[in-house]
């Protein structure tokens, strides 16, 4: 299953949709695609469209779903990561009046380069989808304990 997220942003990104279900409609995507589309309004026979999920249903969805494509939102991406999936995320972009600025590119492209997961043009994504199937990213390690400890101990220094 491909569980596509688009974030809570209040722009559309029917862009990333279209291109996925033209794939579906040409046979390049087989998988069930569940899709939250948040603000985006979106109409499909062929995907399941969600607008706003619950956590637990969207928490689901991530865990049993083998690729997670998402928006360059930071915390679906972390909590892909953490659940050890397979991510292709695509910014949101500003000249399609789908944000504000560009920076989803950036957060992408630290992650891209780093191996977390993969990314690439919107066409290509039946492409993209296809070379996740090798794909092995690298696995997550959180920096949470030792930035706890430099808080506590400039705290306690005091």
């Amino acid at each position: 299953m491909i569980f596509v997220t688009l974030g809570t942003n209040d722009k559309s990104f029917k862009r990333l949709l279209d291109e996925i279900e033209n794939q579906i409609e040409l046979g390049n995507i087989k998988d069930k695609v569940i899709v939250q589309s948040g603000y985006t309004k979106y109409e499909s026979k062929k995907m399941k469209i969600i607008d706003l999920m619950p956590i637990n249903e969207f928490n689901k969805n991530i865990e049993q779903c083998d690729i997670l494509i998402t928006h360059g939102g930071v915390g679906t991406i972390l909590d892909g990561l953490k659940k050890e999936k397979k991510i292709i995320a695509f910014p949101r972009l500003s000249k399609y009046q789908e944000h504000v600025n560009d920076h989803q590119v950036e957060i992408i492209n630290e992650f891209y380069n780093s191996g977390f997961i993969l990314t690439g043009k919107i066409e290509d994504v039946s492409k993209i989808i296809e070379e996740s199937k090798k794909f092995i990213p690298k696995k997550y390690k959180s920096n949470n304990n030792k930035f706890n400890k430099l808080i506590s101990d400039t705290i306690d220094s005091f």
